[in-house]
């Protein structure tokens, strides 16, 4: 495969304003963002290079104005981050970046409260790529850059580089951004040391630039965390966000009765008394809306709507594991080039792609699961999708159009 052409590295005018005025915050005034953070693949051509124009029409997509993500989380997991040339990578936080503040631009003189952040993910197999890509990060404007420290190859100590290398960087920059730490088994380099260990996430919780963690674990791993930077962050300074999707509708739902209240209780004791301030879905990359009902309705606790969301999203989950392996990264592609988002549903070079029969059950699945969305959702939580027929589903009073 040949590299593409080296990035320009272009930071921003002196006194944090970028392109068109927007103001480019710093870690010390900004505060963990809650809600949720949709982990965007980046879709590639046969040669591995990345297609611009889908790209942004994909960063469009997930916003829907408004209604969609919190978060654009870029080069990440989903996003094939570990497949990809690191000039690749590069240019997926350049051009998210870029098609985020297009949209913040009109975001702000519309319905939304606050703009939507840009998230980089940071990593790569080497130290010196992944400092390169935070300065990348920083120059581009994004609101956060995003660390996996134990996939980084050559790392036998993930306090050290963060506390040395990681904070030399930042403070070179015209503006120190927060850092997220990425917690992931399935990309740890050792398999034999699958998660940050809880001293470690103790000690870089002390980090005035380490905002949060992303963990992609069991509840059990999560409170442990929680409990770890408990001692040394301010309350809501450190932010646990759910990498397992699912899991917020057990940590959120509500319990009833005596042994409910009890069960209750332990949960929010062995979590610190902390709820988490977001979710990570790669999922959200085709339902965005209906991804940010669930989080809502969710923090709502309303137990009815929680529910009806659940519905739909595990039957799209449980859709993208009936192709057999690891293919979810591939159908997420081909639902979306299916929507018409992208032209392109290639995957990069080692990640399972789909064949058929097994592409054509997934078409079937995808299609219940919009028609069940229109039904069980209300707009405006039903996500819209360029050049697709709406859904018309029968409802009391009559046919209503999705």
């Amino acid at each position: 495969m040949t590299a593409p052409p080296p990035c320009a590295i272009l930071r921003p005018p002196v006194g944090g304003k970028a392109k068109g005025g927007r103001t480019l915050h710093s870690v010390e005034d900004t505060r963990p963002r809650k809600g949720l953070s949709v982990p965007v693949i980046t879709v590639v051509d046969e040669a591995g290079a990345l297609i611009e124009a889908d790209q942004r029409a994909l960063v469009r997509y997930v916003i829907q104005d408004g209604y969609g993500a919190d978060v654009v989380f870029a080069a990440g997991t989903t996003g094939e981050w570990d497949r990809l040339h690191n000039r690749v990578r590069q240019r997926v936080i350049q051009v998210c970046a870029e098609e985020v503040a297009k949209a913040n631009a009109q975001l702000l003189t519309g319905r939304a409260e606050r703009d939507v952040e840009l998230w980089a993910g940071i990593t790569a197999p080497s130290p010196e790529e992944t400092l390169e890509n935070l300065e990348v990060a920083v120059a581009a404007g994004a609101a956060a850059a995003v660390l996996a420290p134990l996939s980084i190859q050559g790392i036998d100590d993930p306090v050290r580089f963060v506390a040395r290398e990681i904070a030399d960087v930042l403070d070179a920059q015209p503006r120190r951004i927060p850092v997220y730490l990425y917690d992931n088994a399935d990309i740890a380099v050792d398999p034999n040391v699958p998660h940050i260990r809880t001293r470690q996430v103790k000690a870089l919780s002390r980090l005035d630039f380490v905002r949060g963690i992303k963990v992609s674990a069991p509840r059990k791993v999560l409170g442990n965390y929680t409990k770890a930077a408990a001692s040394f962050n301010e309350r809501g300074e450190f932010a646990i966000y759910v990498g397992d999707a699912m899991l917020i509708f057990d940590l959120f739902r509500p319990r009833t009765g005596m042994l409910g209240t009890v069960a209750e209780h332990w949960n929010r004791w062995r979590l610190s008394d902390t709820l988490p301030a977001g979710v990570v879905a790669g999922p959200a990359n085709v339902l965005p809306r209906e991804w940010a009902r669930a989080w809502q309705v969710c923090r709502a606790g309303d137990v009815e709507r929680m529910e009806q969301v659940r519905e739909v999203l595990e039957t799209f989950r449980e859709g993208t594991r009936a192709t057999g392996g690891r293919r979810s990264i591939a159908c997420l592609k081909r639902a979306l080039r299916r929507l018409g988002v992208i032209s392109s549903d290639l995957v990069a070079n080692g990640t399972p792609f789909l064949t058929r029969p097994d592409a054509d059950s997934f078409d079937k699945v995808f299609d219940h699961v919009r028609e069940l969305a229109a039904r069980r959702i209300r707009p405006p939580w039903v996500s819209i999708a360029p050049g697709v027929e709406p859904i018309e589903v029968e409802r009391e009073g009559g046919l209503r159009t999705l």
